[in-house]
Formats: C-alpha cells, structure tokens, sequence
C-alpha cells in the first residue's frame, strides 16, 4: 500500500539529477582544458585536490553515520517479536503493506525528551530510530505512533536516503535539495496518512506542543494562527530548511483528506 509521489518531489528530483551531471561534467571539462593546455602539473594538482576533497566529504558523511549506527545499535532498544511485539506487529504490517522486501531494523532510543524519529541506510541496509518519549505514545495514542512509523517507512519506500547520496554534487545548487527534501517530508506525511486514518493530525502536533500539551491543541486554530503569522521573515526563513513548517505540513494533510 503505497500512496503516489508528490509531483513537485519527482520535479526537484529530476533537477537534482540533472544538476549533478551538469557538475560532474563541469569538473571533467575543466580538467580536460587544463590538460589541452599542456599544464599537467596543474592538472594532476587539480585532480588530486578533487579526489582529495570529495574524498574527505565521504570520509566525514561517513563517519558521522557510523557513529550514529553504532549508538543506535550499541544503546537502542531493537523492537522485535519478543520486544514491544504488539508495536512490532504494527510495523511489520506497514512495511509489509507498502512492499517492503526487507523491513528496517526499528530502534527505540532514549534521549532526554527529546521528540523526534529518523532512518537511516548504512552499507546498503536501512534502519529507523523512533525516541522513547514518541514510543511511549503506545500505551495512549497508538494511532500517532502508527503515523510516525508509516512516516519514516516511506522514506525507506522512496529511496530518499539512496537518492540524496547519488546525487550529493547537486547540494551545489542553492536551496535545491532543502526544496526536494520538503516535499518528501509531505510524500511521507501522506504516507502515514494511509496507515492512521481515524486521527492522523496527532502525530505532527506532538512535534509542535510536546507529550504533555499536544491533545489539548485546537488544530484548526494553530493552522489559521500560523497563516496570519507568515510572514517575509518566516517564508525567507523556510527556503533554508529541510522540513516544511509544522502547520503547512497539517494543512496540507488536511486538504488531503477533504479530497
């Protein structure tokens, strides 16, 4: 059970590509015309420093994750059969439902109150982390925490983690990936959508109001609230982010289900 992707995401995507074989074939180009030029020296200069630096781009993306897989690994909690089975079981269906071949491995992480979930691909396996204070909605609101794990399993869906590293030479381009990410964030938005249909909006407004507050929001009013308060300053401010505001983001699920 999948839901079709966003136009404006397959839009950006294409850019993307596009823009990284324009980039790649810039670096050739100016290689080749300092080597027509008989330099070289210059040019094996030149190529040592893009190896050098693509490199050292590599090298921190990737220690950056293998830090971050092995906390997660290390300290997290993995949901199985025999751990939380009854949210296991959920989630097996979701990834089984959106024709997942392999399902991710799912880690509970505790950090500090901190709301938030993520995945996550490593040599070629993806995981998801969901933290403990969103986990702990199990026991009251299972239909958010429905929402929030259908979410991160579109991501694992669409490719989005594969499709950024393949076309990491695009980031070049200013606000272009921020751009493509927004609009997955609503691709998989929709996605949860699917999978908790009776109170679907619950899982964003926790990340607006927090465990304590999130069911005592008047969704309708934080929406219209936020609209008045867009202002130049908010919508400049919005270009440089990789997730699309939190009341756009309801609207938009909104409209969606008055469909």
């Amino acid at each position: 059970m999948d839901v079709k992707l966003d136009k404006m995401e397959n839009f950006y995507f294409a850019l993307k590509v596009v823009f990284t074989v324009v980039v790649l074939g810039a670096c050739i180009a100016a290689i080749s015309s300092l080597g027509e030029l008989g330099s070289m020296v210059t040019t094996a200069t030149t190529v040592a420093f893009i190896l050098v630096y693509a490199l050292f781009i590599v090298g921190f993306v990737l220690v950056q994750k293998i830090f971050m897989l092995g906390h997660l690994k290390g300290n997290g909690v993995q949901v199985t059969e025999g751990q939380f089975p009854e949210v296991y079981e959920e989630y097996r269906s979701m990834g089984e439902a959106m024709g997942l071949r392999r399902l991710p491995r799912l880690f509970l992480l505790q950090e500090g109150g901190m709301l938030n979930a993520f995945a996550i691909r490593f040599s070629g396996s993806n995981y998801i982390a969901i933290y403990s204070d969103v986990f702990s909605l199990l026991s009251s609101d299972m239909e958010s925490l429905r929402f929030i794990l259908a979410h991160e399993l579109g991501h694992v869906r669409r490719h989005h983690m594969s499709k950024r590293f393949w076309t990491f030479p695009s980031s070049l381009v200013p606000f272009l990936t921020q751009a493509w990410s927004r609009r997955c964030e609503y691709g998989c938005d929709a996605q949860g959508l699917v999978f908790a249909k009776d109170n679907p909006l619950n899982g964003l407004v926790l990340l607006a109001a927090g465990r304590e507050l999130y069911t005592r929001i008047n969704v309708a009013r934080y929406i219209e609230d936020a609209r008045g308060n867009r202002s130049a300053v908010v919508r400049f401010a919005g270009v440089f982010m990789s997730h699309p505001y939190l009341p756009l983001r309801l609207a938009r699920l909104e409209r969606i289900r008055g469909a």
